[in-house]
């Protein structure tokens, strides 16, 4: 075994400051830290056993993403939604997914459609059942994989940090069942046009899916 493989097997050990930020990060997106509400940062630090220093670290990489605020008299805070933002993600998310359905036409395989139709099977199981809690994360995993097969890291990025603020934004303004219905099915439009290797209708249909979810969150200025 090579140096390069034996130093991929290691653990990677997390600092303190990814600690607090995985936990942070994770409680903000999932809603368990609500939009506009304080972090009280002594009972962090309590809690995870840690001193002011990692907290301090973590929240300066959660504000550099938006999702935190801290203010001289009011100290930290979730960021709220602010709905002309919400807007231009959704604008920014019709040009850079365009782009990523049109790039990932190159690279379209069994496995790439396989990947996206378990992420559809899934969303529809949960329909199914009338749950509709996990389906977010599972969207945000359909579009994850369609940005990875592009070929670009900072398109995966890219796409992580928008879908990253949509799921906030759903976090008050939850979309119903009937709308998720029709999210799978306009992911299906997007798969049709990926299996026929039509880049142009594949840029079609990822941006008529974007401009459709931008209409039923009431940013939409078509």
């Amino acid at each position: 075994m090579g140096q390069k493989e034996w130093a991929a097997r290691l653990p990677v050990a997390k600092s303190k400051a990814e600690l607090v930020y995985d936990n942070l990060h994770t409680a903000i997106v999932g809603g368990a830290l609500r939009p506009g509400e304080r972090i009280n940062m002594d009972e962090l630090a309590r809690n995870l056993g840690v001193s002011k220093i990692p907290i301090r670290e973590a929240v300066k990489r959660l504000q550099s993403e938006g999702l935190v605020v801290s203010r001289v008299h009011s100290g930290v805070m979730v960021a709220e939604i602010d709905q002309k933002e919400i807007h231009g993600v959704f604008l920014a998310r019709e040009a850079i997914e365009g782009l990523v359905g049109r790039l990932a036409v190159d690279n379209v395989s069994a496995k790439l459609l396989a990947d996206l139709q378990r992420v559809q099977r899934s969303m529809r199981k949960q329909l199914d059942k009338g749950e509709v809690e996990s389906l977010p994360e599972l969207n945000a995993d359909f579009h994850r994989i369609l940005a990875e097969a592009s070929g670009y890291r900072i398109l995966v990025e890219l796409t992580e940090q928008l879908l990253l603020t949509v799921r906030r934004y759903r976090l008050v303004s939850p979309t119903d069942e009937q709308a998720w219905w029709t999210v799978v099915d306009e992911h299906d439009a997007i798969i049709e046009a990926l299996r026929g290797s039509d880049a142009e209708g594949v840029a079609e249909a990822v941006r008529a899916h974007t401009v459709s979810q931008a209409s039923r969150e009431g940013t939409s200025s078509e």
